[in-house]
This record gives C-alpha cells, structure tokens and sequence, in this order.
C-alpha cells in the first residue's frame, strides 16, 4: 500500500509513502476480489485505510479487514486486524466499505465497516457469501459485535466474467448524524441469462456502538 498526498487541491502532490505490505488469501469459488483499499477521513483530517490481509492468519488460510491510519500520509500506525472473528476461525473477509463520521476525530473517531465475506474460507460445503457489518467508536482501538446484512448467495448467482464470479467492487459506507449507511451488492436466484443483481442499503442508518 502506498500513499501520496496535494497541500493545494490537487495542483502538485507528495512523493509517494509506502505504509504496509500486502498479503492476500486467494478467495475460494473464483470470485473477483482483489487488496482494493478503501479509505476516509475524520473531523481533523486523519486517514483510515482498510483492506482485506491474511497477516495475521496460520499459513495465509483466510483473510482479515485490516486498517491503518495517519494524521499526514507520511507516517502511518502499525497495520491491526478487525476482530470480526477469531484468527483462529475458518471464516474469509474481503472487499471492505469503510465509513468515518467526520463530526468525530482521534481517539474517539467513529469508523462503520462494510465487507463481504464467507463463513467457511474452504467451500467444503459450497461457497456462499455473505455481507456484514461491524463499528467502532474509538477509531478502532475496540469493535462492536459483527451483524450480517445480507445473505448468503449462492455464487451461481453472481455473473460470471473472465476474471471470475464478479460480486463487483461495489461496496461503501457513509455515515452522517452519528449513523451509518452501508451500500452493497445483493444476487438473487435466478432463472436462465438474466441475473438478478442490484445495490441494496438497510432500511434505516445504523447506529455506530
């Protein structure tokens, strides 16, 4: 992961910064997944970035959400793991949504994270993928309990393309109002060549615990 910053909107820019190396689990049922970072900003112009990392799992065996974050794009916090689950469980996570409330800053920044992911990283029992959803109101130094949004799917579900099953990278959160709105894709069953694939948000913002 690299980093460059503009001090004037954008007219010249910073040397780029390297802030983390990346080591990705291969997402089983071919699906599309790729470290794509996902980054926001606090009330005071702090950086959070997350991706999806398997750093901290035995042997690569799964991914994590990871963040890092920095106050100048120069010098960045040591990468930490989202404890959505156990290291130690079989579950996969990967292309994270991050949302930050920009009425919050430092130590007390509110972060609300979007990410698809698989309950088994194996398959053994056919993949099927799920969205959940996990908050923190001390920039991540402690995380509620994850909730499932969505799902699961089947990935026959999901078009297939030359790069794999492709859920598409289309996952964000905002937050406004202390709440958060995450935006995600969903697949239905479907019957012959016509998909049934569309964004889906909750019902109402999400409270950040």
């Amino acid at each position: 992961m690299w980093a460059f910053r503009s001090p004037d909107g954008g007219a010249s820019w910073t040397a780029a910064t390297r802030f983390a190396a990346v080591t990705s689990h291969t997402v089983r049922g071919q699906l599309r997944t790729e470290q794509l970072p996902s980054a926001e900003i606090d009330g005071a112009g702090t950086v959070f970035v997350a991706w999806q990392d398997c750093r901290f799992r035995a042997g690569c065996a799964a991914n994590d959400i990871v963040l890092a974050s920095s106050a100048d794009g120069v010098t960045w916090t040591r990468v930490q793991r989202v404890p959505i689950d156990p290291a130690s469980s079989a579950a996969d996570h990967f292309i994270p949504g991050l949302g930050v409330d920009r009425g919050t800053s430092g130590a007390s920044a509110h972060l609300a994270l979007a990410y698809y992911f698989y309950p088994d990283a194996t398959c053994a029992s056919g993949c099927r993928l799920k969205v959940g959803f996990i908050t923190s109101r001390n920039a991540g130094a402690t995380w509620s309990a994850p909730t499932v949004l969505a799902g699961p799917m089947a990935l026959a579900d999901l078009p297939n393309t030359s790069d794999g099953r492709m859920v598409g990278d289309y996952i964000s959160t905002s937050v406004s109002g202390g709440a958060a709105v995450p935006v995600f894709a969903v697949a239905k069953a479907h019957a012959g060549t016509t998909f049934d694939e569309a964004m889906y948000a909750p019902f109402s913002p999400l409270p950040i615990h």
